[in-house]
């Protein structure tokens, strides 16, 4: 029987003919991928020897970013390209008295061919997840090697009140069988089958199973016992879930014939100071916090994340949208490379009742081809159709960037729809994001919609009396997301949402808000050790543990005088005091109160029946200077801008004059009320850009309003 080990510790890690020793998960980004926009990308290696070696012997890499070479005493034995995915090499044939020098060369450059290469997140190089050693693997095993599955494929339907659950093993060497049990939670056989291996079809059968759902993600094991002759030469076992999941324009998710809704939450896999060489405590920490806020779904963006997390939302009944980095600016040469880790993602994962779809795309005419490009649109849709013939019991779906229109061609492509919108930062106002809904609902009334990402940033030192759009702090970020949450929660027809970010997650190009390398939209800090206020306004409207939190807890230093207190709360009512003065109760998932802040101490409390939240502060004659963003210069180039798409005659761009722009519908839903009468009149026969100048907008935020112009035909 072959054996299995961890080979993490006590590698040798060269970068730039500089070599030290490691342990993996290792990422050479950890620090300067979080800091600077020029981090470090190019090759690296890992070197190991290996010793005690027997029979077969293969290498599983969970994880190397983005593109790895395998030599075995010097000898290539497998090229990867695609740094999220796992995949295997067999060293056999290179071992020498047992032994093997192993070396593994990473490197994450941009690649032309190889997704992603536009983002915003770091590309962190490294070894970052596992390493496995097989030995003594038997000739006639179950693979572990192409695609780096589990070896069994399970497929479970319900029929009649039973489940029907298909069985397709994929095995190296033949003349065997598979004797199949099929094991409940307490460790019960509920089922057998025999696999001939003769290409015909097998079915396990469980009478009254017992449904994976949220509340109880209950799961079986499938046990594969591979015989030759009658003796077993290799075993094989995953974890499977039986539900059904369905989507349905009005009802929203119908998981197991109820109707339900996704409170989702997106996640990035790093961390402050170590990338994405992460622990199973760190995945696990995660999980917590994304449970603690009440949300019942993840979107894992934008690329495949490692097997725990997987495991985790199995065991915890945590939907998930999993999807391949096909991100930003489609490409043509990066197309057979999107199907590869499409594959990948799809068969390594297939046994998980959690993932309930698959990401073929996201944002991807950032760049240019708003209403999809003839060949933009053909290669999503190959992906849609071999994500189809690779898993039929599971949906498809894509995430369209704000600009798209509610036509675009693209929003067809996919089973189920996602829209980026992040009306309430970089345009618009978080109000405007209630008309959008209703109005593309309306105009397609069929489509299954949910908004796949929204968000403000919010960096904790920002603090103020009157928090407004664009000024970073901690209270305006919760603000909009109250609003989304209630707007959200309303429209049953609204599958699900996913809020951008969970956690505060690198991005080495930007430098924004006084902080440099860091998307800070997160609702929980990079570290993990702060929860912002917006935590707590969809805990509110999500989590039934009863709790209430004061907003502003580190708005410590307040100005003598009125000051307003948000309070986040899923009780009936609150009472709030101020240095035991009662400004009565009030309901809701967010109250407001103005307060009366003295000089020196103030406690500050809520209450609702036993539940208890104080916090103190300080008045003061003038609130820090540090509590206010500069903004000025300290914008980054909106991600949405982009600096390399072609203008095409065929639609609107900010070369038109605002008169001819102002015509459109789509432009005026965006624009709403905001350019009064007069000033339309005035400004008629000005060409957009114009405008835009003698406004002082910075040409980024030009760039933004020639995308979304690009994206409607005149």
């Amino acid at each position: 029987m072959k054996t299995v080990k961890l080979i993490n510790d006590n590698w040798i890690f060269t970068k730039q003919g500089v070599s030290e020793t490691v342990n993996v998960p290792h990422c050479w980004n950890a620090i300067d991928g979080q800091n600077q926009p020029n981090y470090y990308r190019g090759k690296c290696s890992y070197a190991k020897k290996l010793e005690g070696l027997s029979g077969k012997t293969i290498v599983r890499i969970e994880g190397a970013n983005s593109v790895a070479d395998v030599y075995a005493n010097g000898n290539l034995v497998k090229h990867h390209r695609g740094g999220y995915s796992a995949f295997s090499a067999d060293l056999t044939k290179y071992i020498v008295d047992g032994k093997v020098e192993l070396r593994i060369d990473v490197d994450n450059s941009d690649f032309d061919d190889v997704y992603p290469s536009t983002a915003d997140f770091t590309f962190y190089g490294g070894l970052y997840r596992n390493v496995t050693l097989f030995t003594n693997v038997p000739a006639v095993s179950f693979d572990v090697v192409d695609y780096g599955g589990s070896g069994i494929m399970v497929t479970p339907v319900i029929k009649d009140g039973k489940a029907e659950v298909s069985l397709d093993a994929i095995v190296h060497g033949d003349k065997a069988t598979i004797d199949y049990q099929v094991v409940d939670k307490e460790g019960n056989i509920v089922s057998t089958a025999v696999d001939n291996l003769n290409n015909e079809k097998v079915v396990a059968e469980i009478a009254n199973p017992i449904l994976w759902t949220l509340e109880n993600p209950y799961l079986y094991t499938v046990k594969g016992y591979l015989k030759v002759n009658g003796e077993v030469v290799d075993q094989a076992e995953t974890r499977f879930g039986v539900r059904t999941i369905e989507f349905d324009s009005e009802r929203g998710c119908i998981l197991n014939g109820n109707a339900v809704k996704l409170k989702g939450v997106s996640r990035h896999q790093d961390r402050e100071n170590l990338g994405n060489a992460l622990t199973y405590e760190h995945i696990a920490e995660d999980i917590a916090l994304i449970k603690e806020v009440g949300a019942n779904s993840i979107r894992l963006a934008h690329y495949q994340q490692n097997q725990i997390i997987y495991d985790l939302c199995d065991e915890q009944g945590i939907l998930v949208w999993a999807e391949v980095p096909v991100i930003s600016r489609y490409s043509q040469k990066k197309l057979n490379n999107a199907k590869e880790q499409l594959c990948e993602l799809i068969l390594q994962n297939y046994n998980h009742p959690s993932i309930f779809c698959w990401g073929v795309q996201n944002e991807i005419t950032i760049g240019g081809g708003g209403n999809g490009t003839k060949k933009c649109l053909k290669g999503i849709t190959e992906l849609n159709t071999l994500a189809k013939e690779l898993d039929p019991s599971r949906h498809t779906t894509s995430a369209q960037v704000m600009m798209a229109t509610s036509t675009d061609p693209l929003n067809y492509v996919t089973d189920i729809l996602g829209f980026n919108i992040y009306y309430g930062w970089y345009v618009n106002r978080y109000t405007d994001i209630d008309k959008w809904l209703d109005d593309f609902h309306t105009q397609n009334p069929t489509l299954k919609l949910c908004l796949s990402e929204y968000g403000a940033e919010a960096v904790l030192k920002y603090y103020s009396n009157n928090p407004t759009q664009g000024d970073y702090g901690e209270q305006y970020q919760a603000i909009m997301h109250e609003h989304y949450a209630k707007a959200i929660t309303s429209r049953d027809w609204l599958w699900g949402s996913y809020v951008w970010n969970m956690f505060d997650f690198g991005s080495a190009i930007r430098n924004e808000g006084g902080v440099a390398g860091k998307n800070n939209k997160g609702l929980v800090t990079f570290d993990r050790k702060t929860r912002k206020d917006a935590f707590y306004a969809y805990k509110a409207y999500w989590s039934d543990e009863k709790f209430i939190q004061i907003g502003g807890q580190r708005f410590v230093n307040r100005q003598i005088g009125k000051s307003r207190v948000d309070v986040f709360t899923n009780c009936d009512e609150v009472v709030l005091t101020v240095n035991g003065v009662d400004y009565g109760a009030k309901s809701g998932k967010m109250v407001t109160y103005e307060v009366d802040i003295v000089a020196g101490e103030n406690v500050i409390t809520a209450t609702c029946g036993d539940i208890v939240n104080s916090i103190t502060v300080q008045g003061v004659e003038q609130e820090p200077a540090e509590y206010k963003c500069d903004t000025k210069g300290n914008l980054v180039r909106n991600w949405f801008a982009a600096d390399d798409a072609t203008t095409s005659a065929e639609c609107y761009s900010i070369n038109d004059k605002v008169g001819e722009v102002l015509k459109n519908d789509d432009v005026k839903a965006m624009l709403g009320s905001r350019i009064p009468l007069w000033l339309t009149k005035l400004v008629y026969h000005v060409r957009v850009k114009t405008l835009l100048k003698i406004a002082g907008i910075k040409p980024e935020m030009a760039a933004i309003a020639n995308n979304f112009l690009q994206t409607i035909k005149k």
